[in-house]
């Protein structure tokens, strides 16, 4: 969650070196009160937290379909906000694809 006019550059911000790979962005919710929407997604998908120790690790093995209709079901529900769900079926991944090919270069390679 941001509250920056610019979403892009806090995404940007996360893909540091702490994660193997800067992130792209497979959605954009947008909502009048992020802050509320956000807290009801993490209880909403509590069972699916990849990290169970550290709550901090705000990582969920969801799909997008998933996201979008908790989005819409947490709306009609709680009436926080007219969210507005963006997606991009297709992320660039450009860092990740590209260590791909170049693992199966070295796989071919090898055999």
């Amino acid at each position: 969650m941001t509250r920056r006019e610019r979403p892009e550059e806090r995404v940007k911000e996360l893909g540091d070196a702490s994660v193997p790979f800067t992130f792209d962005i497979h959605a954009m919710v947008s909502c009048t009160n992020a802050p509320e929407m956000e807290s009801h997604l993490h209880r909403h998908f509590e069972t699916r937290r990849l990290n169970r120790v550290n709550s901090r690790k705000e990582f969920f093995r969801v799909s997008l379909m998933e996201i979008e209709q908790a989005v819409r079901a947490i709306d009609q529900e709680l009436r926080l906000c007219d969210s507005e769900v963006q997606f991009t079926k297709v992320a660039e991944a450009a860092e990740y694809r590209k260590s791909l090919a170049q693992e199966r270069l070295n796989s071919d390679s090898q055999h």
